[in-house]
This record gives structure tokens, C-alpha cells and sequence, in this order.
């Protein structure tokens, strides 16, 4: 689909606030980045960022062109898969790979709509942990994975999928969880639920943990559990905590069988990720993408 590409250079700029990954992500040169920017800074007459401070930031303008670009990328989107959809067949076997949170909270619903659009296409879904499933693309055991975490391997490309929040749960008649709140020191005594080495979940949570001064072994590990599933099961029949996606527990958190407990001034965010080989993706990856996102 054509489109400007100064659009779609200061779209990935304003999502990175970084020129040099923008220029790696785009494939061009970090010079070529800031000429783009410029260039468009010129045609709509204002500055799109503020580079006065250590760090990248953007201006009220630069927010308002995110926000719209947002949308415009959307509706490109949209319309691509539309467009294609009413001249091509698709058949064929499509071989997804996903960790155990997209598998088990995300997916379910997208791949039925999948197989309602396309019931020509044979699906096949591997689940395990991101850094198993990543191994996995590699090998050439799938032809795309939907993974959680911070991972970046230089063969691999990810796309951001779906934004997501790890959360910190308890069943809601927990004696520790009565105050709704607590503050950092307080997880070093709380029995807590984690998952298992490897799993992007808990990559993420302890990357979060850094910004309160934390570590993963700074915490009191009641028990490492291999599935979201079944670290929430355990949550709701002990007095353990357990830091969970927020897509794992919203059926619970709706019938008011557990409860969100805020830790001060920690909020631990995510994307999924869609992860290819780098590379021109074949056809059926591509088309799921598409679909997944729309």
C-alpha cells in the first residue's frame, strides 16, 4: 500500500523516541531518519520533537500527528486486507507458534474467526514459553509466533501486537490484600507466585521490579508454575500473590473471585509481539498478521 514514508518514519520515531533504533527498524540510515523528520516538520510548519532534554520526547503537535498516524496506519491496514481479500483464494497449512499467555487468553478467538474467513488454510499452534517458541521459529518449526517479553534475537522481526498489563492479584478475601495497596518493601514478604526460567512473563516483571529497587530474588517465592492457568487457580485457594496478565484474570476480576492489588509506583506494561524470521515473510504468515490486527 503507498503511502509517505516521512509518515511512517516519524510514526516508529514517535513510538522508539529513539532516531537510532527508528533507522535499524526502517532499514535506513540514522541521517536519512532526521531528514525525513525535518522534511515533515517543514510541511506542517511546527516541531514534532523536543530535542532540548537527555532524552527524545515528543511535542504537543508530535502527539497529535501520533494519535492521527495511528489511526491513518489502521485504516491502511484495513484496506490492504479488504482489497486483497476480494481477489485472492487462500489455502494451504499456516504453522503458529505462541506462549502460554497469548495461547491461552488471546488467540482462542481469532483463530476461530480465522478459520470462519479462511477454511481453506489448515492450522496447526505449538504452545511454550517465549523463549522455546522463539527456538522454534528459528528451527523453522513455525512459520510465525506470538510471544510476551523483552526478547530480541537478530534473526527474528517483531511487530507489536496487543499492549498488555501485568498485575499483581490475590484471592479477595486475602488478609494481606485488605488495604487495596501496598508498597514495594511489602513483596519481599508477601508469598508470591511466579512463572518458570525462560517464560516472558517473567522477563517483564523483573524488568519492572528495577524501577522500585527490586529484584526477582529479592521476593518470597512460594512456588515457580508453568502456565498462567494454573498459578491463578493456586492464587484463589491460598493466601500467595501473583503477578498475572490482566487478559488471565478478567473473568475473575468480573465475578469477584480475586482482587488487583497496586504496589506503589510500579506498573508493569507490555506488548505481545508478532515474531518472524527477518526477511520478506511468506504469504500465509503475512495474511494471519493482518488479520490478527484488523
Amino acid at each position: 500500500m503507498i503511502f509517505d514514508f516521512r509518515l511512517q518514519v516519524f510514526h516508529t520515531a514517535a513510538r522508539r523516541l529513539n532516531f537510532t533504533r527508528t533507522a535499524e527498524e526502517l532499514f535506513i540510515s540514522q541521517p536519512a531518519v532526521t531528514r525525513h523528520v525535518h522534511e515533515l516538520e517543514a510541511q506542517l510548519k511546527t516541531k514534532l520533537f523536543d530535542r532540548s532534554g537527555p532524552h527524545l520526547s515528543l511535542t504537543a503537535a508530535g502527539e497529535v500527528l501520533l494519535r492521527y498516524s495511528d489511526h491513518i496506519f489502521e485504516l491502511y491496514r484495513n484496506l490492504e486486507f479488504e482489497i486483497n481479500g476480494l481477489s485472492e483464494r487462500r489455502n494451504g497449512k499456516l504453522r503458529l507458534g505462541a506462549s502460554t499467555t497469548v495461547a491461552q487468553y488471546i488467540l482462542p478467538p481469532i483463530l476461530a474467526a480465522f478459520r470462519r474467513q479462511y477454511p481453506e488454510i489448515e492450522l496447526t499452534l505449538t504452545i511454550r514459553n517465549t523463549e522455546e517458541i522463539e527456538h522454534a521459529l528459528q528451527n523453522k518449526e513455525v512459520d510465525i509466533a506470538l510471544i510476551e517479553g523483552y526478547s530480541r534475537n537478530n534473526s527474528i522481526r517483531y511487530t507489536e501486537f496487543l499492549k498488555d498489563e501485568i498485575v499483581l492479584v490475590s484471592r479477595v478475601n486475602n488478609p494481606l490484600a485488605r488495604s487495596g495497596e501496598i508498597v514495594p518493601q511489602q513483596l519481599k514478604h508477601i508469598p508470591l507466585l511466579l512463572r518458570e526460567p525462560g517464560s516472558g512473563t517473567l522477563e517483564v516483571i523483573a524488568h519492572g521490579l528495577k524501577s522500585v529497587g527490586l529484584k526477582l530474588s529479592d521476593l518470597q517465592q512460594d512456588m515457580q508454575l508453568g502456565s498462567s492457568e494454573s498459578m491463578k487457580l493456586y492464587m484463589l485457594h491460598s493466601d500467595s500473590m501473583a503477578f498475572l496478565s490482566v487478559h488471565a484474570v478478567i473473568k475473575e476480576l468480573e465475578n469477584k473471585e480475586c482482587t488487583i492489588v497496586d504496589v506503589t509506583g510500579l506498573t508493569i506494561e507490555r506488548y505481545f509481539y508478532f515474531a518472524l524470521p527477518q526477511g520478506q515473510p511468506d504469504a500465509l504468515p503475512e495474511l494471519f498478521m493482518r488479520f490478527a490486527r484488523k
